[in-house]
């Protein structure tokens, strides 16, 4: 595993934004690097595969909490609102981690041609696994890593590594509760047309019954299922997709934070730096600097080891 540290934390270390993550050019491939443990941090999460390779981290996902360490890797079987923060790191051994998004087509497809082999009942519907990291994932990971060096491979490539990934995740341990995920008639399946909906169109206002048509479900037992399997109302949800992108604008674009504020669809500045506050503990502005500034101080640690090594 030593060689696919290396190449996460020097990429991560050049390229990660103030949270310590950084993106790639392979799509739904993501690194993070993080030099001491922090504060929770907000995320609606897309479904994943997260591969710790160093240190320790701990997320929560509606009432479920798991903890995860070096070896261990956490799925994440929806889109789902996530509160996750890094146990343990520091300068030497900083948290490291490789994270690739899951295509519900692709486990689909597969589930359908694996479903016949391994008949069984239906697990308990669940959304959020830890289990101890397969060879074959972090051979996946490692293999498409090394892509990033190589841009014109990922179109031919890509595809056929993720799509081993998703047959491996689906012949371990939680194999039967992600066929589950994955079955179109699941609520979880149902349910993510609604949310791909609130995803899309979280600027606007959505009328509650469009999402329920979506998820082909009456009013009452869309909002039960809803709320069952992410904890919060729709409404919740999507003021979470727009207070994390508020975020991002004023951290990577630069945006004020009433800028932001309209830009993501509230229509009240006053409202918004209350729910903002509420929900990252701090007013806008002054979590925006205070992120900014925690971003420049690994750099510049990099350069006074660069320069202390020339002296």
């Amino acid at each position: 595993m030593d060689p696919l540290k290396q190449a996460v934390q020097a990429y991560a270390s050049r390229n990660a934004n103030c949270d310590g993550v950084a993106m790639t050019p392979v799509p739904g491939l993501m690194m993070k690097c993080v030099t001491s443990p922090g504060r929770n941090l907000h995320a609606v999460s897309r479904p994943m595969i997260c591969l710790v390779l160093q240190g320790a981290k701990r997320m929560l996902v509606g009432r479920e909490e798991q903890v995860f360490s070096a070896g261990q890797s956490l799925i994440l079987g929806a889109d789902l609102p996530t509160v996750s923060c890094v146990l343990r790191a520091n300068s030497r051994e900083p948290y490291l981690a490789i994270a690739i998004e899951l295509e519900m087509s692709i486990l689909r497809q597969l589930a359908a041609q694996l479903s016949h082999e391994r008949p069984q009942a239906q697990p308990r519907a669940r959304t959020l696994f830890t289990e101890d990291s397969e060879v074959a994932a972090l051979d996946c990971a490692s293999r498409l890593t090394r892509l990033i060096d190589r841009p014109e491979a990922i179109p031919l490539l890509r595809p056929g590594i993720v799509q081993e990934l998703h047959y491996w995740l689906l012949s371990g341990q939680h194999g039967a509760a992600l066929q589950s995920i994955a079955d179109p008639t699941s609520y979880a399946s149902r349910l993510g047309a609604a949310l791909a909906i609130l995803r899309a169109e979280y600027r606007s206002r959505i009328p509650v019954e469009r999402l329920a048509a979506a998820a082909g479900m009456s009013l009452t037992a869309f909002h039960r299922h809803f709320k069952h399997m992410t904890s919060v109302t729709p409404g919740q949800y999507q003021k979470r997709l727009r207070l994390i992108e508020a975020r991002r604008l004023m951290l990577e674009e630069g945006y004020s934070a009433s800028s932001s504020a309209f830009d993501v669809g509230y229509e009240s500045v006053s409202q918004f730096t209350r729910e903002y506050r509420r929900l990252f503990q701090e007013p806008p502005k002054r979590d925006a600097l205070r992120m900014r500034s925690k971003s420049r101080e690994p750099n510049e640690q990099v350069e006074a080891n660069r320069h202390a090594r020339l002296a």
